[in-house]
């Protein structure tokens, strides 16, 4: 018999940057210098006072056994500390700290734990794209939460159906938001949970930028603020851009007790948890997560950002300045659909940016460059926009 997939498979939208990944390969095999924006993945290495505390875990022999499923106590402990010191809330680390292999582990493994089929999933659009899936995958029924521009590309809540609302077992929201760079408010927080209060849902707040922020007066709240947050909220944190651990695959939830038991049931039967080595590292870097090494991170994205948006202005698109996350949301210059704009920006410039509808319809007319190119190649990048006629 032939082969046939899964029917949850034909029910994702199609892979939109397979042919910009394409003709990228395409570029790279006939030996042109392409300046890639696409890839949200820092460019440089880990801080070595981490790399050095794995180095030296990754002998312990403790950490060659099968990991505890909930999360190594050094390492909950060190998120429940941060989380008290960073945004004033309290978490206790046994019940209301989960380790995960990642945030995206744990974003995609949640619908599983909360949706039933036919529940609804409020999924924002443009979005990283695993809100959506996974929705999916767990049976329920994902419905879209454009973010605008005139918003501030934040969902209007009080525009959602009521018969939606009286279906929804889980919003998904992101901020920092991927792709658009856009930064909620405490009083945004307050309106959220006042409705998942008032129609019995939980929120999961995807946070993976919240560090990766510009300026100290500006940094990023977190929804667990709200007072009574954790009677329906969970918020997912990662280290993977904070110190530049993409690969490592390391985060944690933290919120809901009632939540995190079931996301936990979950993974007990799907994972057996992060290396133990990983986590102890991890511990030490959420410990000093104000160290030098990491302002650098930081004060990187910043002077990147700095350079790319004036260049980006000047070329045609209209810039949305950034205050967090290491993207930078440009609407394509008048007239470009996103996949003909990128599709120009590789063909005549040899420069690789991610079009916005592969983050959802909302995303259309929109390009998101990734601020994981050296300045220098930036002003490279700007020499070759200026020579492109739109």
């Amino acid at each position: 018999m032939p082969f046939q997939r899964a029917e949850r498979l034909d029910q994702l939208p199609p892979y939109l940057f397979i042919e910009i990944d394409r003709r990228k390969r395409a570029a790279l095999a006939a030996g042109k210098d392409v300046i890639d924006f696409g890839v949200g993945d820092p460019d440089r290495p880990t801080p070595t006072f981490i790399i050095d505390r794995a180095a030296k875990t990754i002998y312990d022999p403790k950490n060659h056994k099968y990991p505890y499923d909930a999360g190594y106590p050094e390492y909950k402990q060190a998120a429940s500390n941060w989380m008290a010191k960073r945004f004033g809330v309290n978490v206790d680390p046994v019940s209301e700290v989960l380790t995960l292999i990642g945030s995206k582990e744990g974003l995609g493994h949640l619908p599983l734990a909360v949706i039933n089929p036919g529940d609804v999933g409020l999924v924002p659009t443009p979005g990283y794209p695993v809100y959506h899936a996974a929705t999916l995958f767990a049976g329920g029924t994902p419905v879209a939460m454009p973010l605008s521009e005139d918003r501030g590309f934040l969902p209007d809540l009080g525009a959602i159906p009521k018969d939606v609302l009286a279906k929804t077992k889980l919003l998904f929201l992101n901020y920092p938001n991927n792709p658009t760079g856009a930064v909620a408010s405490l009083s945004f927080y307050e309106e959220a949970v006042a409705l998942a209060k008032q129609h019995d849902f939980i929120i999961c707040s995807d946070a993976p930028y919240s560090e990766t922020y510009f300026d100290d007066h500006d940094r990023p709240p977190s929804i667990l603020q709200v007072a009574g947050a954790k009677e329906c909220c969970i918020e997912m944190h990662s280290l993977s851009k904070t110190f530049n651990m993409t690969g490592w695959r390391i985060a944690f939830a933290a919120g809901n007790a009632d939540v995190l038991s079931a996301l936990a049931k979950v993974k007990g039967n799907m994972d057996s948890g992060a290396f133990g080595a990983i986590q102890q590292a991890g511990a030490l870097a959420i410990e000093r997560i104000d160290s030098p090494e990491v302002r650098e991170i930081r004060e990187t994205y910043r002077r990147r950002r700095d350079a790319l948006v004036p260049l980006l202005d000047a070329a045609g698109f209209r810039v949305f300045k950034p205050r967090a996350t290491f993207f930078v949301w440009a609407k394509c210059p008048k007239g470009y659909l996103s996949m003909d704009c990128a599709a120009k920006l590789l063909e005549e410039a040899n420069i690789v940016a991610i079009p916005g509808i592969g983050f959802g319809p909302a995303g259309e007319g929109f390009v998101r460059f990734a601020l994981t190119v050296e300045v220098d190649r930036i002003a490279q990048a700007g020499q070759r926009l200026a020579r492109v006629a739109w």
